[in-house]
């Protein structure tokens, strides 16, 4: 506290004692809860000079947390400190009425509960400022670069953020009922003894909730990603603290609790790095030896000048003669994610197979089945 404002205080304190002795009779009279009728109409006129000295003090002290802030490089401590200056005004605020109080001439009693209620004020304002602080801190927390580059810290920032201010609340409702004069001991005992009875009887929900817990922390797959559990094949459309909602190809939403899809086998098709390309043509039997040689060097030239193709793994073989046709079998990969963008490649590496055979002089087969009769002399039997 400047020496200013300890000037006024003293000033303040010194104008109340002298106001005592010079006030009329009925002021003097006791009213209300023992206190005099005075002390009433003091109250309000202290909690205003208060709350005017404490918006002076807390705006000079956020504006030099701002400086301080401004000097680092970090981002976050700017966001904590933009939330702090409504607590820092109530803080300075309880803080000045404090210091008035001893003009009021309280009772030890009427003392001890003004005390009271002022000491639970400040710790409401504290965990008030903690609470808003912590959305601060994970939001800074959830752009942070080592953030982006951990999905698993990143998918379980929600929930640890939901449980930090859970926690944050929690303390300050015991804080606060502590200094208020209540046995929060007996209240704790009770809550133990009925969070065993909840978790006994919301089994599932807990068993969802670390369900969830597991799906943030080994991110099996992420919102937006296109999986296949359990038969069910689709977009994850969200992932909540109880289920998970997938939306499937016919447009229609399928829910899973997380506790059992965590036990389940996710196939996510957003994990892929690559796309495989596989054909089977059918080529007709009358295709000479030469004509196929061209038609298998010219397909797996083709796969090969493709910019997309990834070099490894292309095959393009004779691998069966079937009943009507010779099957060739044409397998590669290609370097593309998005399902759209493969379907367009494949298409045109498809046309191109068909120009290939084309200029070969082949063609492809058709199903066919050709029935030999014989008989005596060349004649079919009747």
């Amino acid at each position: 506290m400047t020496l200013a404002t300890r000037s006024v205080l003293a000033a303040l304190l010194a104008a109340g004692t002298a106001l005592e002795r010079h006030l009329p009779a009925p002021l003097l009279a006791e009213g209300p809860q023992g206190l005099h009728w005075w002390q009433w109409l003091a109250i309000p006129v202290f909690a205003a000079v208060s709350l005017a000295l404490g918006a002076a003090l807390g705006w000079l002290s956020h504006r030099a947390l701002v400086t301080l802030a401004a000097r680092t490089r970090a981002t976050w401590d700017d966001a904590v400190v933009a939330r702090l200056q409504l607590p820092l005004v109530l803080l300075w605020t309880i803080a000045a009425f404090t210091a008035l109080r001893p003009s009021l001439d309280l009772e030890p009693d009427a003392s001890l509960a003004v005390t009271r209620i002022l000491r639970a004020v400040t710790y409401l304002v504290a965990f008030w400022a903690a609470f808003r602080s912590l959305d601060a801190a994970f939001e800074a927390a959830a752009a942070a670069p080592w953030t982006r580059g951990n999905a698993g810290l990143g998918g379980i920032l929600p929930l640890a953020r939901r449980l930090a201010k859970f926690v944050v609340l929690a303390l300050g409702v015991v804080a606060v009922l502590t200094e208020l004069g209540f046995h929060v001991e007996s209240l704790i005992a009770g809550l133990g003894i009925g969070g065993i009875a909840l978790a006994l009887a919301a089994k599932n929900t807990v068993e969802n909730l670390f369900g969830s817990l597991a799906i943030g922390v080994d991110q099996p797959f992420r919102v937006g990603d296109y999986i296949q559990v359990d038969g069910v094949t689709g977009t994850v459309e969200a992932i909540g603290m109880r289920s998970t909602r997938i939306r499937t190809d016919n447009r229609t939403l399928v829910t899973f609790p997380n506790g059992r899809l965590a036990d389940l086998k996710a196939e996510s098709y957003a994990a892929r790095d690559r796309l495989r390309l596989y054909a089977n043509l059918g080529l007709a039997y009358r295709t000479t030896e030469a004509q196929l040689r061209a038609v298998l060097a010219a397909i797996e030239g083709a796969l090969r000048a493709h910019p997309r193709i990834f070099p490894d793994g292309i095959s393009v073989r004779l691998t069966e003669f079937r009943e009507s046709s010779l099957n060739v079998e044409v397998m590669a990969w290609l370097r593309i994610t998005d399902w759209n963008e493969f379907t367009a490649a494949r298409q045109d590496l498809y046309l191109r197979f068909l120009a290939i055979v084309e200029e070969a002089g082949a063609s492809f087969a058709f199903p066919t089945r050709t029935v030999h009769l014989e008989g005596d002399g060349g004649r079919a039997k009747g």
